[in-house]
């Protein structure tokens, strides 16, 4: 998903009051609840407390409910239970809430219920009931409009938000769920001066936003209007350009339906505001409430994916995103967000194979290619990612737009790689002339051209330049300490080799250059403590021999 800063700010302007919904963070009391429960259920919670802090909520869930069986006056276990079942989409978790009437979070998912079930007043009175504080006092204003929304009474919904007390610290968001709800209500006027409130707030740049709005522009007979409003958030965000055609050939569908489908939207909204705060937590609930209204919400398993990935569990995001189907208008940039996490879990070969499949059915995307030129060169089958770079640009067409400086980057990895330097060489420095002083650029020509032993200046000037622009880059110090000990300026070397080494200690490379270093400047022992080391970093195969040629050399016997 993606989202601007102008959607965080006006939210978080109010998150500092956040602290009503904290029962919900699955971690808030897991540490406590085992102090109440009996011996009887002890394992079966300590079970699910460690299958919940491995994301596995639906065993977690079990073990919970397992617990809560033997124990069922537990409020502690009830809670776990309930937040892991809601995490798993298990049916148990609207038994659960039902027993837990003072919990605002199975209060959302009551009224979640009763919305998909036509009970808008129902619905109404359970949203009232929210505190007004905390993010509540954010969410409440909204999902009570949606509420009367669906009950029809649009003139009301849209009259409680504008005199909601956060409706002009809160403008944006508000304009744009007012805007949802007079386009759904058939207030065509005032809808459409929401959504050019919304859009002059957002920027227009954000993809739940510029899809509301193009659908908007669309059905109102506005068609260049809905397709620049795509092609903007494509510029802003070019990795949605491989959904562009999908996202312009469904601008006429509503992409709000009803009512439910107005409450899903906001716990989207907000749960992408929160997604990197301390309640990221919080943030995976409200997507899963999103979810429970509207399974088919691509939005929101994207930003589950994200989240799950955040928290370094690629299989949970990979799962997430195998329910979108090839239908839907993101599914390009879904698919391309599973090679990645296949990539991620070790299964190139099926990343590669959904490539090819991406390939055969949108045979004109170099997005396509340039992703598979890039799992190709991480693979180290650079001669097989030049050509799949070599496509890509191909698809780009010339003059080459400064955007598309990375595909030459990379593309000179994999040419330098595969020992034709020349081509190399010409794409960095295109790359340069594309993006003049792109530091990553500028540290691998000029590194190279210190290994190569050729333009020694330039290629100080290159990297000096380029450590002012990362100065916390380990690999970039590296690079300059190795330029400098080849200009014979041992001290000067020694002083950024020790630095790369303190930002990276796990490298290999950069600890066998400072032992090089070290060597060279007559510390000896030193030397061969760097060098021991590095061969216990995993390095590349073909520095494993020339690390044991000089402990061999410095030691005068073989490593053992």
């Amino acid at each position: 998903m993606h989202h601007l800063p102008s959607l965080r700010r006006s939210i978080l302007l109010a998150l500092s009051l956040l602290s009503a919904c904290a029962a919900a963070d699955p971690g808030t009391k897991a540490a406590t609840a085992g102090e109440s429960i009996g011996p009887g259920v002890a394992a079966a919670f300590l079970t699910g407390r460690f299958a919940a802090s491995q994301s596995d909520n639906d065993f977690a869930s079990m073990q919970f409910l397992r617990a809560l069986g033997a124990d069922p006056g537990n409020t502690e276990l009830r809670q776990q239970a309930f937040i892991t079942a809601l995490l798993a989409g298990r049916p148990e978790a609207v038994r659960l809430a039902q027993m837990m009437p003072d919990d605002q979070t199975a209060l959302l998912l009551l009224a979640g219920a009763d919305a998909k079930a036509g009970r808008w007043e129902q619905v109404e009175t359970r949203f009232a009931e929210l505190p007004r504080q905390g993010l509540a006092q954010i969410l409440q204003p909204l999902l009570v409009a949606w509420a009367q929304a669906g009950e029809g009474r649009t003139d009301v919904a849209l009259a409680g938000l504008s005199a909601a007390p956060d409706a002009q610290r809160l403008r944006a968001l508000y304009a744009l769920h007012g805007a949802m709800i007079a386009d759904l209500g058939k207030k065509t006027a005032e809808a459409a001066r929401l959504y050019r409130i919304a859009v002059l707030e957002y920027g227009g740049t954000d993809l739940q936003l510029a899809r509301q709005v193009a659908s908007w522009q669309m059905r109102q007979g506005q068609v260049d209007e809905a397709k620049q409003t795509l092609a903007t958030l494509a510029t802003a965000s070019p990795d949605i350009n491989i959904a562009l055609d999908g996202l312009q050939a469904n601008m006429s569908e509503r992409q709000i339906r009803n009512a439910a489908d107005g409450i899903a939207e906001t716990y989207l909204t907000l749960a992408a505001a929160l997604r990197g705060q301390e309640r990221a937590a919080f943030s995976l609930i409200l997507v899963k409430l999103a979810l429970d209204l509207r399974p088919d919400m691509t939005g929101a398993r994207l930003l589950a994916a994200d989240l799950y990935e955040n928290r370094t569990k690629p299989a949970l995001a990979l799962a997430t995103l195998d329910a979108v189907p090839s239908s839907d208008p993101l599914a390009p940039l879904v698919r391309l967000r599973q090679v990645g996490l296949m990539d991620r879990l070790g299964n190139s070969t099926g990343a590669l194979q959904m490539l090819d499949q991406l390939a055969q059915a949108m045979p004109n995307r170099a997005e396509i290619a340039t992703a598979q030129g890039d799992l190709l060169r991480q693979k180290k089958r650079f001669n097989e990612a030049v050509a799949a770079y070599d496509r890509a640009i191909a698809l780009l067409g010339q003059p080459p737009a400064r955007s598309s400086w990375p595909i030459y980057y990379n593309r000179g990895i994999a040419l330098d790689r595969a020992k034709l330097w020349t081509r190399a060489e010409a794409d960095f420095l295109l790359a340069l002339e594309l993006q003049p002083e792109q530091p990553f650029v500028m540290n691998y020509l000029g590194y190279s051209w210190t290994e190569q032993g050729r333009n020694l200046a330039r290629a100080r000037d290159m990297i000096e330049r380029a450590v002012q622009l990362r100065p916390n880059d380990g690999e970039i110090a590296d690079s300059l300490g190795w330029v400098l000990f080849r200009q014979g300026d041992v001290r000067g070397a020694i002083k950024y080799l020790e630095r790369a080494v303190e930002m990276e200690p796990e490298d290999a490379t950069i600890n066998g250059h400072l032992g090089d270093i070290y060597w060279a400047a007559g510390r000896k022992l030193e030397a061969q403590f760097q060098w021991r080391r590095a061969l216990t970093l995993k390095p590349d195969e073909e520095e494993i021999p020339k690390f044991e040629a000089k402990l061999r050399d410095a030691r005068g016997t073989t490593v053992q």
